[in-house]
């Protein structure tokens, strides 16, 4: 279960190498995926330069002018959702382990709903990062510090998780094994990803993303009428062989598959299930996304198209999942992966011998190239989300308090761009061959711990006060790492960040059943004990301009 996560996650590094592999059967199939990927480069490149800022404005740069349309945002903002886990991942859970499968697909469509209840206001309450809409609540630099850490909090693994991913498959794909070469590699995706965000900014960035979104849609869509095709449009029959050809029987869709079926395998898959839904809802790179849309009833209007988008997609995922089950097999999938990271591979090799050869290597190289891409792309989005709380947050409103010009502040935000990809670059370069994808459960946990309940009691809890924020952020940071480090996910597992080692005291590798409740117990308490230290000078003051931009009377 440790690598089935869903949300804004990355397949990990020796995952996808060896997922490229099994769809690569020889080097014909090799040089058609390394030329498709090569012209997604090229087409990324060129939408990057030709959409990119058209001046030096921060509202250019970090939302695009609020140009994009509802229709465009909701398939940017499906793009930051889908990720390479949610198609290997999930469609595997389902083909190996059924009723979990299915239940993870669900969860992942929830995180977009929780989402959609809160995007209007958001956007009502939000400018261009989570600093912003924190700073409603209780103005001053202590606010903008703790948004901008638990910004970069979050943000870090997942860049690490990503740029290491990218950078194996992409020595994979050049037929190179060393590690020097998957550095490398890593280096040059980390540097082609920092020139997305540089040159297109949040417009670039976002059209990227609708590019993506349509590769990976068209193919998940098309790989499921295969199955369906193949199972002469009926439902029953493809149920029926996932059952038979699972190696579960009548077990298979009961639940229990994926984590074990005691206690604490329940309560991991619960856990984990928790992290994804309530930390998929408000990661920083989605919530800086939905502050491009024109207002808080546009941002509705796209997330409601993106849940859409979303449902439908996974619907293909499951059906694929459940066609793998059956034209596979479980037993040959698990003897492949453990996991069932491959069933959308050897299902795209055995539907495609049933058409011609070159029919067949297109399906191939598009269930390759959409992984590929999903890794990807998703880099940009979280670079700029990060590069913004240090230029806007930290540059900006702290150090300079709020005096700086915007070309200096684009100007800011395009170097931040280059530190914070180099500082991934560099980390991801160095975890090369380590299992990293016990990370996920660390950002989604810090997600769902830090920034969603300061968003929550930001938004409609009229006490929550500037202490009360700090403890959040900064007690639910130490809270979440405390938990992560003492947990399965850090240690005393194969699938451990350090492995080699054994001192964990949870038998859990999600801990987000304990740091959700801890992040809102202490935003809670925090302001409580503001409440009891008196109120801070001008508190009525700042509460009344927070009411005032809610409601609309003041400009963004």
């Amino acid at each position: 279960m440790a690598a089935l996560v869903a949300g804004e996650t990355a397949m990990t590094e020796p995952s996808l190498a060896a997922a490229l592999t099994s769809v690569s059967g020889g080097s014909d199939d090799r040089a058609m995926v390394l030329a498709a990927f090569m012209a997604f480069i090229v087409l990324s490149l060129l939408l990057c330069v030709l959409a990119g800022p058209e001046d030096d404005t921060t509202a250019d740069f970090y939302i695009g002018n609020r140009s994009l349309t509802p229709a465009q945002n909701a398939l940017a903002l499906t793009g930051d959702y889908i990720s390479a886990a949610a198609l290997l991942g999930v469609s595997g859970l389902v083909a190996v382990a059924g009723y979990d499968g299915i239940s993870l697909a669900v969860s992942s469509c929830l995180a977009v709903g929780v989402f959609l209840l809160l995007a209007g206001p958001l956007r009502d309450a939000g400018r261009y990062t989570l600093g912003d809409i924190l700073a409603l609540r209780s103005p001053g630099p202590s606010s903008r510090i703790a948004a901008a850490t638990a910004t970069l909090a979050v943000c870090l693994p997942f860049l690490v998780l990503q740029l290491a991913g990218a950078g194996s498959a992409t020595a994979l794909l050049l037929g190179l094994t060393g590690l020097g070469a998957q550095q490398v590699c890593t280096v040059f995706i980390g540097v082609l990803m920092i020139c997305y965000t540089v040159l297109g900014g949040m417009r670039g960035t976002s059209l990227v993303q609708i590019v993506k979104v349509a590769v990976v849609f068209t193919t998940m869509v098309l790989l499921a009428l295969l199955v369906l095709r193949h199972y002469g449009f009926d439902p029953g029959s493809l149920l029926t062989a996932a059952e038979q050809g699972s190696g579960l029987h009548d077990r298979y869709f009961e639940p229990g598959h994926a984590a074990g079926g005691g206690a604490a395998g329940r309560l991991d898959f619960l856990s984990l299930q928790l992290s994804v839904v309530l930390g998929g809802a408000c990661m920083p790179h989605v919530l800086m996304r939905i502050n491009s849309a024109a207002d808080g009833a546009a941002a509705h209007r796209a997330t409601r198209y993106a849940v859409a988008i979303m449902a439908v997609f996974f619907v293909a995922v499951v059906i694929a999942g459940l066609g793998a089950a059956g034209v596979v097999g479980g037993q040959k999938i698990r003897a492949v992966d453990g996991s069932g990271q491959m069933a959308l591979f050897l299902l795209a090799r055995e539907l495609g011998g049933d058409t011609s050869g070159l029919a067949g290597s297109v399906l191939y190289t598009a269930v390759a190239c959409s992984v590929f891409v999903t890794v990807l792309a998703v880099v940009a989005g979280i670079a700029l989300s990060a590069a913004a709380a240090l230029a806007h947050d930290l540059y900006a409103h702290v150090a300079h308090r709020g005096s700086v010009s915007e070309r200096r502040e684009v100007r800011s935000a395009r170097w931040a761009v280059g530190a914070v990809g180099a500082l991934g670059i560099v980390l991801a370069a160095m975890a090369q061959g380590r299992n990293l994808q016990s990370l996920t459960y660390l950002a989604l946990a810090l997600a769902a711990s830090t920034i969603l309940p300061a968003c929550l009691y930001g938004l409609f809890w009229s006490r929550y006060n500037r202490t009360g924020l700090l403890w959040t952020v900064y007690g639910g940071i130490l809270c979440t790492t405390v938990l992560y480090v003492c947990s399965l996910s850090f240690s005393g597992a194969a699938t451990s960040l350090l492995p080699e080692h054994d001192f964990h005291l949870i038998g859990l590798q999600s801990t987000a059943v304990m740091a959700v409740p801890a992040g809102f117990l202490l935003g809670w308490a925090g302001s409580a004990a503001g409440r009891r230290a008196g109120p801070s000078r001008g508190a009525d003051a700042r509460l009344r301009r927070r009411e005032r931009v809610l409601a609309g009377a003041e400009d963004d």
